[in-house]
């Protein structure tokens, strides 16, 4: 192929390595409804990517920090408790990260989504021990402020150049981030995002499948 995979990935977890879909849309709307408001009909799948404080706000129609305060209160109680279990990784993606570590690869993940339930979540699946380091907005003190940040520490802590990086996403804020920080991009496009064909991409992937022809046989030095 013409298009040979960097040695460091970084992954994004909500629509690109997991479908969570189903456990957050379970307690966004044990949430709504802890606090009296209706289930939003609006399509949650568009929404998700950023902070969940920024999709409650959407929902809810509501800029109110108080209310805010008590939506996300009551969203963590619920998605910490049996939410995160309805989380499950998207077909292929296990076999495809072990075929990547095996031929040299050095993964990462660069989410939105807290630290706590991101590793529960992994380590849940069986690939936490896959990733090098798990990179998030509260994974230092003070919080990173995006995932464009995320991806500046990345390479600064990791000693990394990013030309020898390509960032695995679904979303607009992905391809952003990546762009701020010049590493190529891979798109998944079975994920939640909308990324406009017109967007340059290093791959298009429906699924992780599709990563077959790019892993070499060569491990990295």
């Amino acid at each position: 192929m013409s298009v040979q995979l960097p040695q460091c990935l970084l992954f994004d977890l909500d629509g690109t390595l997991l479908d969570s879909l189903p456990g957050i849309a379970y307690s966004v709307t044990a949430a709504l409804r802890a606090v009296g408001l209706p289930e939003s009909p609006v399509d949650l799948r568009q929404m998700i990517g950023p902070p969940i404080r920024v999709i409650l706000s959407c929902l809810a129609e509501t800029d109110d920090p108080v209310l805010l305060d008590e939506l996300e209160e009551h969203f963590r109680k619920s998605y910490d408790g049996d939410g995160w279990q309805k989380t499950v990784c998207f077909t292929g993606a296990q076999e495809i990260l072990r075929m990547m570590r095996r031929k040299g690869h050095r993964l990462f993940v660069v989410s939105n989504k807290p630290r706590h339930i991101s590793v529960k979540i992994l380590d849940a699946a069986g690939i936490g021990s896959l990733f090098e380091k798990i990179y998030t907005r509260d994974s230092r003190r003070p919080p990173y402020l995006s995932k464009e940040e995320m991806l500046r520490g990345l390479l600064d802590e990791q000693l990394l150049a990013p030309q020898d990086c390509a960032m695995i996403g679904d979303t607009m804020e992905d391809v952003s981030a990546s762009n701020m920080n010049k590493i190529a991009f891979i798109l998944m496009e079975n994920g939640y995002g909308n990324v406009p064909a017109a967007h340059s991409v290093m791959l298009r992937l429906g699924e992780f499948s599709e990563f077959l022809p790019y892993l070499t046989t060569e491990n990295f030095k």
